[in-house]
């Protein structure tokens, strides 16, 4: 191991986008704590990571993939990559490894890492959802994880319960994003001669789409009927499924308006008055910018099975981050377009049920304060303390 003055080699291994978005923040915030010139950083990142100076293994695509079916149709090169990048950590001896989110990847190549060389101290970065379902996945990674940071404020407590890894919140990156996605005096509350404005978010992946558009559409068309004003919908979509999404919105008897990019989402969530989502961090972020919203899911036949696995008392991030259900959740056979109208109509005006969600999402800010540090700085602080207390062993 290298000693304080000496360089320092570290490997971070992210499988898909959002890791390397948070990789780069970790890599910027180690790099001003640390110093650049003593940092060497090598493993598994995208544009995001390699553009702070990693050198990726390979393309991040490779392994980046959603959905049984693309898993299944790709699974003899993700194994192959797993055993490539364990591989290269233990032939590379670096001072650390952070691991990023996507345990289906990173955590068997930490684990193959620990079994090869075990004197590498492994950090990973996002913890899995082991407080909603397979609870015994975190006494598990005790023999292979060193410390965990946590995006979510109840997990360090879940963990602890649950005889998982040493675990420090750190702060979800949403944190840092707050003047971008809550709204300016003015911004949001339309006149009464105006129309309402409707979010609707179908989900970041193709089988979410394919099987929430439709509901959704047959629920605006009632809503139509019946809503305490006229309203307009905006749906943000990520790029690679706009046009799936612009096709099936076609069917809608309501005209959306399909935005893409980060700066038009989030124009849209300032100026929203309520929005009807799927289950997701989208949830979180709506709780942040202070949207009421709906939540729906449905799953496949053979998926719908993991329900009697869950043990958490909701789906929805920010219910969790509550503690309580205050956002209603309409799962499988209850997404259907009469309930979704019935929780949706009392959000679209002054109502107890708009005034309780409101309420609750005011108390966002001290559920997830971690004071002064942004979430990256916090992270990469806790990185160089596990770096410190194993050269000094």
């Amino acid at each position: 191991m290298a000693n304080e003055a000496s360089s320092l080699r570290i490997w971070i291994v992210a499988g898909e986008e959002s890791g390397d978005q948070l990789g780069m923040k970790l890599m910027r915030s180690l790099k001003a704590r640390l110093g650049a010139d003593r940092l060497q950083f090598e493993g598994v990142g995208g544009h995001a990571m390699e553009r702070e100076g990693l050198k990726s293994l390979f393309p991040l695509t490779d392994i980046a993939v959603m959905g049984f079916s693309a898993v299944i149709a790709r699974l003899p090169t993700i194994l192959q990559r797993i055993r490539q990048t364990a591989d290269a950590v233990v032939a590379a001896k670096p001072d650390l490894l952070v691991i990023i989110d996507s345990p289906d990847f990173t955590h068997r190549v930490a684990k193959a890492v620990r079994a090869q060389a075990p004197g590498i101290p492994i950090i990973d970065y996002v913890s899995p959802s082991v407080w909603a379902w397979r609870p015994g996945r975190a006494a598990k990674m005790r023999a292979y994880v060193d410390h965990l940071l946590a995006l979510l404020p109840f997990e360090p407590e879940a963990h602890r319960r649950l005889g998982g890894p040493p675990t420090s919140y750190v702060g979800h990156p949403l944190i840092e994003r707050l003047t971008e996605i809550r709204p300016a005096p003015g911004e949001r509350g339309a006149k009464a001669a105006e129309p309402l404005k409707l979010l609707v978010l179908p989900g970041s992946r193709r089988s979410e789409v394919s099987r929430l558009m439709e509901p959704f559409g047959q629920a605006l068309a009632l809503l139509k009927e019946c809503a305490p004003r006229p309203f307009e919908v905006t749906i943000p979509a990520v790029p690679h499924l706009a046009a799936e999404i612009r096709e099936r919105a076609r069917e809608w008897p309501v005209v959306p308006t399909i935005v893409e990019g980060e700066s038009a989402k989030w124009t849209a969530f300032r100026q929203a008055d309520a929005a009807l989502a799927a289950s997701g961090t989208v949830t979180l972020e709506l709780g942040l910018s202070g949207v009421p919203m709906v939540v729906a899911y449905r799953v496949s036949k053979i998926e719908e099975v993991l329900k009697y696995l869950i043990k958490a008392h909701s789906i929805v991030l920010t219910n969790l981050v509550l503690g309580e259900n205050v956002i209603p959740e309409l799962i499988q056979w209850d997404c259907t377009p009469e309930k979704l109208v019935d929780a949706l109509l009392p959000l679209l005006s002054d109502t107890p049920e708009r005034r309780r969600q409101e309420d609750a999402f005011r108390r966002l800010d001290d559920l997830m304060r971690i004071g002064d540090e942004a979430p990256s700085e916090r992270a990469a602080r806790i990185v160089a303390e596990v770096l410190s207390s194993r050269q000094r062993a």
